[in-house]
């Protein structure tokens, strides 16, 4: 088991940190300073570049290459978030892999106090840290998971003042992947990331895929990172929507028990209608897209990803299939722990973004 105290002795590095990154140089250079300062010394960094077109991966050589344990990697064309930290998995070397977005900045005890969620609990696969919105440190990011029963999943407490309603260590659904912690032999177990998400949702795949296995998430309230939010994309970006929408297909279709899953059309025009009624009221995501133009981007960007996800559903449906051997829970164990990780649909429809 992993003991910080004589992490110098272990045979391969302690932690390995995996940052995907694409363009946005400054931002990640503000990530590897806050890297830099980690309390936590035995660590290294592997740093993929998805095809920055500004220089991220060669600022990070020339700048941090004297200051962390670097290794990149440099992919010509950006082949998107689970690719890139697919392969940031294999280079690692760590025993504990992290995940850090590059837009992300980490307190200096960060992979110290993430480290400790692993010490003593072999039934514990990740880790989540407690997100703080960069501009507003008092205000949460997100704090773990939580699920609607369409697949929609949005962050715990995202979006809520930061009161201490978020600072006991306890069990959630799964990390999100803008700060992570994994045990490598989870990972070795279950496999990576599924490369057909691309990016949005994917750590959700990832983390109840796990949960199906029988591995659990310890949220740790002390390990604290401050996100740009929606730096990736933008908030606006259509995009962004239309990937969300096709994931939360994709992911209902591949782990969720047909007891829920027979409902999921009911549980999406639910979340529609009280997301209509939230915009109506200038609350919710919805309300960012103003007018009559921008209800009618959100429209259009629905219905692109349920087609993209309706044309990826027998490969979907497949995988559903190969991951049987590796299911600990029953169909009725998975339904009872995304129900008491529900989110509800109030919060779910009037959370600020």
């Amino acid at each position: 088991m992993f003991d910080p105290k004589s992490d110098l002795r272990l045979p391969r590095m302690a932690i390995s940190v995996v940052i995907a990154s694409w363009n946005r140089r400054e931002l990640l250079r503000a990530c590897l300073r806050s890297l830099a300062r980690q309390s936590h010394r035995s660590f290294e960094v592997v740093l993929v570049d998805n095809g920055s077109s500004d220089g991220s991966a060669a600022m990070a050589r020339a700048e941090f290459g004297g200051l962390l344990s670097l290794q990149t990697i440099e992919n010509a064309t950006n082949r998107g978030f689970c690719a890139a930290n697919n392969q940031g998995i294999e280079a690692a070397r760590g025993e504990l892999i992290a995940l850090l977005n590059n837009d992300a900045e980490p307190g200096p005890e960060w992979l110290t106090e993430l480290a400790t969620a692993f010490e003593g609990r072999p039934e514990v696969g990740m880790a989540a840290s407690k997100i703080l919105v960069y501009e507003d440190p008092g205000r949460i990011d997100k704090a773990g998971h939580l699920i609607f029963p369409d697949g929609q999943n949005r962050g715990r407490g995202t979006g809520e003042i930061d009161a201490g309603q978020f600072d006991r260590r306890e069990e959630v659904l799964w990390p999100d992947g803008c700060a992570a912690m994994y045990r490598r032999s989870m990972l070795e177990q279950i496999g990576g990331f599924d490369e057909d998400f691309f990016a949005y949702g994917d750590d959700a795949e990832l983390g109840l895929r796990a949960r199906i296995a029988g591995w659990k998430c310890l949220y740790v309230p002390t390990a604290v990172v401050r996100h740009h939010r929606g730096a990736t994309l933008g908030v606006l970006s259509s995009r962004r929507l239309e990937l969300i929408e096709r994931n939360r297909v994709l992911l209902a279709f591949k782990h969720f028990p047909l007891s829920l899953l027979w409902l999921n059309c009911l549980y999406y025009g639910l979340r529609l209608g009280a997301g209509a009624w939230a915009a109506m009221r200038g609350r919710g995501e919805a309300a960012h897209f103003r007018g009559l133009r921008g209800k009618l981007r959100i429209a259009k960007a629905l219905a692109k990803g349920n087609l993209a996800a309706l044309a990826l559903l027998p490969r979907i449906l497949r995988k559903r299939r190969a991951l049987r051997p590796l299911r600990k829970l029953s169909s009725s164990e998975v339904r009872r722990l995304l129900l008491a990780h529900r989110i509800s649909l109030r919060a779910l429809s009037e959370q600020a973004i």
